[in-house]
């Protein structure tokens, strides 16, 4: 929150001939804002907290931006649920304070002369449905509340917002981003906007976070799909969805895996990997089978083939009936897993 910005809002920016729902506008973006007079809050989250419809915020918003008191560019094209980025006008603010008080020197002294202490409260509650007691209500707008209740609009107020806890949800998505693929990606507006802008659409913590892991499991061992594995790809608003149906899949499939891009439960063996199966019929043609400790598979086949006398058939013959054997023995295993 920009206290200096809040006080060019309540000293000069309300001096101006501005309405009062405008001003209203103004203080709460000066509170979203960094020094600089940028922030990024949504129109919903600008109405809720001062009490106004979406639609009377969006037109003191345009108006305001005819002025020249803020600039907004659009945080990314083609999302229409994503927030503009406002930057307000800190020199025209500054200029309209300073030529508040040049003009009314007793306002320095005596706060109940000020241009703030003017506002009344049930004026800016007709004009644009504000509601300063609903809104937690502001130190220069007269009201029915205590006075000794109501906090100086010059202190950093708390952060309750929606906002703030997207913000803090967003970084400790990064974090285990990070922790789980190795990266070391910074809190920046470009590691940042896809994460705050897909929790602020009702995905949850736990979600992104499953995305991560499913990501991290079917990428994180290819080299060349691993760079993918990045706030930008991950929570785009076009892929993210789809990526969350897959995770959730793999998650309720025990999270198995990923293995020659193929998923593999534990003790499964991957289709295409004969490793084991040749080692196995070595050792069974050998009689070497009692010097090792064989799986329950190779226990199956070796039951098999001795039923099947391979021993004593042609080696070509032999080797292929033993593959045969071995994949009708682990397909009825995986059979008796799903049973």
């Amino acid at each position: 929150m920009s206290v200096k910005l809040s006080s060019y809002v309540w000293d000069g920016c309300a001096s101006s001939g501005m309405k009062l729902s405008s001003v209203a506008i103004m203080a709460r973006l000066a509170d979203f804002s960094n020094d600089e007079g940028v922030c990024w809050p949504s129109i919903e989250t600008i109405a809720r907290q001062i009490g106004a419809g979406a639609s009377t915020v969006r037109t003191a918003v345009a108006k305001l931006e005819a002025e020249g008191w803020l600039s907004r560019t659009a945080r990314r094209k083609g999302n229409r649920n994503a927030s503009n980025v406002y930057r307000l006008n800190v020199a025209k603010l500054q200029a309209a304070a300073f030529a508040h008080l040049s003009k009314s020197d007793t306002s320095k002294t005596d706060g109940s002369k000020s241009v703030a202490s003017k506002f009344d409260g049930s004026k800016l509650n007709e004009e644009s449905g504000f509601d300063p007691a609903e809104s937690g209500g502001d130190p220069s707008v007269k009201s029915k509340q205590d006075p000794s209740k109501v906090k100086d609009s010059r202190q950093p107020a708390a952060q309750t917002d929606r906002e703030v806890e997207i913000t803090d949800q967003a970084k400790q998505v990064l974090s285990h981003l990070n922790l789980v693929t190795g990266s070391r990606y910074q809190v920046s507006k470009s590691s940042m906007e896809n994460i705050r802008a897909r929790l602020g659409e009702e995905f949850s913590l736990e979600d992104l976070n499953l995305v991560v892991d499913y990501s991290q499991a079917k990428w994180g061992h290819d080299i060349k799909m691993a760079e993918y594995l990045r706030p930008v790809t991950l929570f785009q608003i076009s892929k993210f969805p789809g990526y969350l149906q897959s995770a959730t899949k793999w998650h309720a499939a025990g999270r198995p895996e990923n293995v020659n891009g193929q998923w593999v439960k534990p003790g499964e063996v991957p289709a295409g990997d004969t490793t084991e199966r040749d080692a196995a019929y070595r050792r069974y043609m050998s009689g070497t089978i009692s010097q090792t400790k064989p799986s329950e598979l190779e226990q199956r086949v070796c039951k098999a083939a001795s039923t099947a006398n391979l021993r004593k058939q042609r080696p070509e013959f032999a080797i292929s009936r033993w593959n045969a054997i071995w994949k009708e023995q682990a397909q009825r295993g995986n059979q008796g897993e799903a049973a």
